[in-house]
């Protein structure tokens, strides 16, 4: 006679049939959690809002400012929108009007060389990045893998040279280029930046390159590397992150830099963007400066580097925390 095992809902030894399984319902008094707003945190999102609305609303007026007419601004429109809608700002800037239609719309009659200022400031920021950020990979490898009798004492003096405002360089810089016999040209402009390497640019890489292994250059010193086969072939590739942050903030600079070019600056030839505008806002037609052109033109050269900004913002942040600058 067998002996059969008594079963149930349970199933054998008391174990539950999974397909029986059911989820507790929620009761009718149970709330979703949710995280209460404290007063701190609706201050904090206040305070957030009212700071992109004070950083952006500037961008706006520019843009509001381009796409009016010049006689509906000397008229007194205050309104947040375009006033008397044109786009002839944007027109005068990309040289699409003559200089009568120009005067009748209220601007300037002297169109804006927009095109050959842009080109200018492009080689200007192009050449000033590339060997600027050369020499400043270079100067760090040196301080900061080689070797050297008062290596430290040597950099604690060129870091001290972030104390001195560059405008305290602009008279003997001046001087020199003068007898160099390279005024109103774009190597006048470029050379003192070239030669004249930023602390900030070395200290910069000079904080990557602190962090890579040593075992990796001994291993390459082994196989019978050298130290510039090291930097370019070993040191470079794996800074590419750093480099890049580094080029792109050079570029900013340098594609923003006013002063020095409009010493050096006296034509058409020379002249980067930020001299041009300024050359164009003392154009001053019968009624007042060309406002709509102004801002038109502004707009179109600081869009480029705003939406590099914009696409390289998180590299920039990763690479400058991942340096160990705070």
């Amino acid at each position: 006679m067998t002996a059969t095992m008594p079963t149930g809902p349970a199933g054998p030894a008391g174990s539950a049939d999974p397909s029986e399984l059911t989820t507790k319902e929620p009761r009718a008094g149970d709330t979703p959690h949710r995280r209460r707003m404290s007063p701190g945190r609706i201050a904090a999102w206040v305070f957030m809002i009212l700071f992109i609305f004070i950083t952006l609303f500037p961008f706006y007026w520019i843009l509001r400012t381009a796409l009016s007419s010049n006689n509906a601004l000397y008229a007194g429109g205050n309104s947040l929108l375009p006033v008397g809608f044109s786009t002839g700002g944007f027109e005068r800037v990309f040289g699409m009007q003559t200089g009568q239609e120009a005067i009748d719309a209220g601007g300037a009659g002297q169109a804006i060389n927009f095109w050959r200022y842009l080109l200018n400031s492009v080689i200007v920021a192009t050449v000033v990045t590339f060997f600027q950020v050369m020499f400043a990979a270079m100067s760090a490898y040196a301080f900061s893998r080689l070797r050297w009798k008062g290596r430290n004492v040597v950099f604690a003096i060129f870091l001290s040279c972030l104390m001195i405002p560059a405008i305290f360089t602009f008279l003997p810089n001046f001087v020199l280029i003068t007898q160099l016999g390279l005024i109103d040209t774009l190597a006048g402009i470029a050379l003192p930046s070239i030669f004249m390497t930023m602390p900030f640019a070395v200290f910069f890489l000079r904080q990557f390159f602190l962090g890579i292994s040593r075992e990796v250059e001994e291993a390459a010193f082994v196989d019978g590397a050298g130290p510039v086969r090291v930097f370019f072939q070993l040191i470079l590739p794996m800074a590419a992150a750093p480099i890049t942050t580094l080029a792109l903030l050079v570029y900013i600079q340098s594609w923003n830099d006013y002063f020095w070019p409009l010493m050096i600056s006296y034509t058409d030839n020379s002249r980067v963007l930020t001299v041009g505008l300024g050359v164009f806002r003392s154009q001053t037609p019968q009624t007042g400066p060309d406002w709509a052109g102004l801002m038109a033109a502004t707009l179109v050269a600081a869009l480029p580097m705003l939406l590099l900004f914009a696409a390289f913002a998180k590299r920039i942040v990763n690479s400058i925390g991942f340096s160990g600058i705070k």
